[in-house]
């Protein structure tokens, strides 16, 4: 019989293999926000796997019910995320940027929904699935992993923001004035 550690180790290859397909082209680019949400990916892979088995013990303890409202927020936020950025974004795979993947090639700068509050709310949904995750069964290794999730999806945010600055121009500076990065009317 294969154990669990062995199968966890296994899936974490097997994930990452994946992950690492997709982010090729931005691991090429330092700085480029590719390059950060890869770690931030591989760090929320981690915790889930070191997590997993927690996932449904004690279900109605105060830090499982956080855990499962920042888990809904978070898928939610990216939905909404995703179908605003399709639909006023208005992606076009001609874009010129080898670092950035399908839904994130728009043209046009998002203001409408959630982004008329947070610029970055696909982020924002990763960074509630982090902390979702960590409160599942908190603890130090967890703990540091959400730390590194958490600090890579601010890098991720930053290095995104520069390149909107380069795209969208003035337009996105006064946008960034008006919002948010993460958090509505907080951070």
């Amino acid at each position: 019989m294969i154990s669990g550690d062995v199968i966890k180790l296994a899936s974490f290859v097997v994930v990452s293999a994946a992950l690492l397909f997709v982010s090729r082209k931005s691991l090429r680019t330092f700085r480029s926000h590719g390059f950060f949400r890869y770690f931030a990916w591989e760090c929320m892979l981690a915790m889930f796997l070191v997590n997993m088995e927690f996932w449904f013990q004690i279900p109605f303890s105060p830090p499982q019910l956080v855990s499962w409202f920042l888990l809904i927020v978070s898928g939610v936020l990216a939905v909404h995320a995703a179908i605003y950025l399709r639909r006023h974004g208005q992606p076009d795979s001609s874009r010129q940027d080898d670092t950035l993947i399908g839904l994130e090639k728009t043209t046009q700068l998002v203001q409408q929904g959630a982004y008329q509050y947070i610029r970055h709310p696909l982020y924002a949904s990763l960074l509630y699935l982090t902390w979702g995750i960590f409160l599942k069964h908190p603890g130090w290794t967890v703990g540091a992993l959400a730390a590194g999730a958490t600090g890579f999806l601010v890098a991720t945010a930053k290095a995104d923001e520069a390149e909107c600055l380069r795209f969208f121009g003035p337009s996105y500076a006064e946008y960034a004035r008006k919002t948010k990065m993460f958090i509505p009317f907080l951070f």
